[in-house]
């Protein structure tokens, strides 16, 4: 059914109307600090099964339960580590998902079939206003079509989901611009299922230990953005490791002789030494790096034919998950 999506602003009329859609079964995109979730109440089932008909979404890729901070989470898990309550005081609200025993008390469609629950407490303002007027446990993933690229700005939550959802929900340009670190909180050393801003070296500086997990050939996906090519902008891309930025330059310029729309997308150090004519640059360090990955995937895609990217030369801290996302989006 095609129906016709507003975007508003974060105001009590869009706050009773986003209920009214919460509690009818509907969905309503939402912003955080780090992307634009599509949000629906994680207690109805076919409310939840309606977010993976939106998105297109595989069924076996689990959603994140969004809560306020000040939520009852004992009533949603079974067991609460005592090293989580050191990563809440030291990281949330903020771009951290725990993944906790499940109490089976929302839809088995969160956790596709799982016995976990990943539940995430954002720190964004107009997120925390939308959760505290709902105060529901809401089952979020990124407001987007499956596998495009993630939205940061309300905008881009229009382009890919107009005609599909009522009301987004404007909360600005997302700041962090990467998905939250995913952490398994189920064994006695918490594990890295999915980098993000929250690194794992930050985490074990507050527990004192930190595993970063590697994925099986065959396994179950147990947190979203495991499996799947995910972030892929709507036109060709070809990404060179940094120290091929020479040859990236030289791809670059014979797409652009053959009457391409090329682009080079790259962070500020290696423009200034390239000084590519069509540029989407990415930033001086890595946060700014991971707020601009998105933003400028769309760009290039409005804008170019084909991106050439280059790898930044960092790629550890936070530059694993922007390098995560980067190597998804380019395939």
């Amino acid at each position: 059914m095609i129906m016709e999506t507003q975007i508003l602003e974060i105001d009590e009329r869009s706050l009773a109307l986003s209920k009214k859609i919460i509690l009818s079964g509907g969905a309503v995109a939402f912003p955080t600090e780090t992307v634009y979730g599509l949000g629906a109440n994680a207690f109805d089932d076919n409310a939840v099964k309606n977010i993976f008909a939106i998105k297109g979404r595989p069924s076996d890729n689990p959603l994140i339960v969004h809560v306020h901070s000040g939520y009852n989470l004992s009533s949603l898990v079974s067991y609460i580590p005592e090293y989580t309550k050191l990563l809440s005081k030291a990281f949330l609200p903020g771009p951290l998902t725990m993944v906790y025993r499940s109490c089976n008390k929302v839809s088995p469609a969160v956790s596709c079939g799982l016995d976990t629950l990943a539940v995430r407490i954002p720190s964004h303002k107009g997120a925390q206003q939308f959760l505290k007027y709902l105060d529901l446990p809401i089952a979020a993933p990124s407001a987007n079509i499956s596998k495009h690229v993630s939205p940061v700005t309300a905008r881009h939550v229009y382009d890919d989901l107009k005609g599909r959802i009522e009301v987004i929900l404007d909360g600005g340009k997302c700041e962090g611009g990467i998905e939250s670190t995913v952490l398994d909180c189920t064994g006695d050393i918490p594990c890295v299922l999915r980098s993000g801003l929250v690194t794992a070296d930050m985490i074990a500086q507050v527990v004192g230990e930190c595993h970063e997990y590697v994925m099986k050939d065959g396994e179950k996906v147990r947190s979203p953005g495991m499996k799947y090519k995910h972030y892929s902008p709507n036109c060709q891309t070809i990404l060179f490791e940094y120290s091929d930025r020479a040859k990236a330059f030289a791809e670059y310029k014979e797409l652009k002789s053959q009457g391409k729309r090329a682009v080079i997308m790259c962070d500020n150090s290696v423009y200034e030494e390239l000084k590519p004519q069509d540029v989407l640059n990415l930033g001086k360090d890595e946060r700014e790096m991971a707020a601009n990955l998105y933003d400028k995937l769309r760009e290039g895609e409005r804008i170019a034919d084909i991106i050439v990217a280059v790898a930044p030369l960092k790629q550890d801290g936070v530059m694993v998950g922007v390098m995560n996302r980067m190597r998804k989006a380019f395939g």
